[in-house]
């Protein structure tokens, strides 16, 4: 048997996601090669460790088992490596934190400022990702630690709440809803947006709810920064879905209304996720308790 760790990290993702094709996407992997050392990985083991339906695949028993060890192996793997880094010259070394949009740019940036200086031999490399996203790559052991909604579905992780986070809509005030202090996400879909450019998590996120709803978002524009988005909504261009500390910031600066949401996904609060405490390594642990976090409470 020749398993080695990319081959676990791609079981895994395919396992995940129900689907070879999502999993090799999900592992940054063509298709073809993709199935070609999935083909290569039973061959080795000599036993089928998936089942192909039309509508995806299902891990036989014997895949199970090697789910479990995968997990093990790779969360070993990773608190190795966390492990030998305590035995440099103090700690150093880069520790990698997902987070959705809000927590990147609402949350993070004043807390990490102060962790940051008293840690001068650790860096950070903050990767932006929707909640569901970051839950998924906890999950399967790619990271230790990020920050999401609460309002994702997390099995088997950890959510320690630590901010909230609700979403308001932004709109212009002569705007239809300018006077409305709630509303519903249905009642606006049919608005111009101002949205943020492709590839943000929180659009993503905001965009995802639509499609639920049987609805695509017609964008006048998509901005880079929420900025940007709030002198749009301002002037009059569309309507815009932030989160709250961003409206009230930007709102002294430019002239809109703020609404609230009524869905529940909209009231949300920021969580660290993880899978848990004793497994994070030196870093990651003191990170998340400096940002909130406690190993006392560890509740899903």
């Amino acid at each position: 048997m020749r398993l080695d760790l990319a081959d676990l990290r791609l079981f895994l993702c395919i396992v995940d996601a129900g689907s070879i094709t999502q999993g090799a996407i999900r592992a940054n992997l063509a298709l073809a090669s993709a199935s070609e050392r999935l083909r290569r990985i039973e061959a080795d083991v000599g036993v089928q460790l998936l089942e192909r339906h039309h509508r995806g695949v299902a891990t036989t028993e014997a895949g199970e088992a090697l789910v479990h060890h995968a997990r093990l192996i790779l969360r070993q793997q990773a608190r190795l490596l966390g492990e030998l880094q305590d035995f440099t010259l103090g700690t150093r070394g880069t520790i990698h934190v997902y987070a959705n949009t809000a927590a990147l740019t609402e949350f993070l940036p004043h807390k990490l400022a102060p962790w940051l200086a008293r840690h001068p031999l650790l860096n950070v490399d903050l990767k932006e990702r929707t909640s569901m996203e970051i839950v998924r790559t906890i999950s399967v052991g790619l990271a230790e630690a990020g920050v999401v909604s609460d309002a994702v579905d997390a099995p088997g992780l950890k959510l320690q709440p630590v901010a909230t986070d609700h979403l308001m809509l932004i709109v212009p005030t002569k705007n239809r809803l300018a006077q409305t202090r709630t509303v519903s996400f249905a009642n606006v879909m049919d608005e111009p947006f101002v949205g943020l450019e492709p590839g943000s998590a929180l659009q993503d996120h905001i965009n995802d709810h639509a499609r639920i709803a049987g609805h695509a978002l017609a964008f006048r524009v998509r901005m880079k920064t929420f900025e940007g988005l709030c002198e749009m909504v301002s002037c009059g261009v569309g309507v815009g879905i932030v989160p709250q500390g961003v409206a009230k910031r930007y709102r002294r600066r430019y002239s809109y209304q703020v609404v609230a949401l009524e869905e529940s996904w909209a009231r949300r609060r920021l969580c660290l996720c993880f899978r848990s405490w004793s497994e994070l390594s030196p870093a990651i642990q003191s990170l998340l308790s400096h940002l909130g976090g406690t190993p006392a409470i560890e509740a899903v």
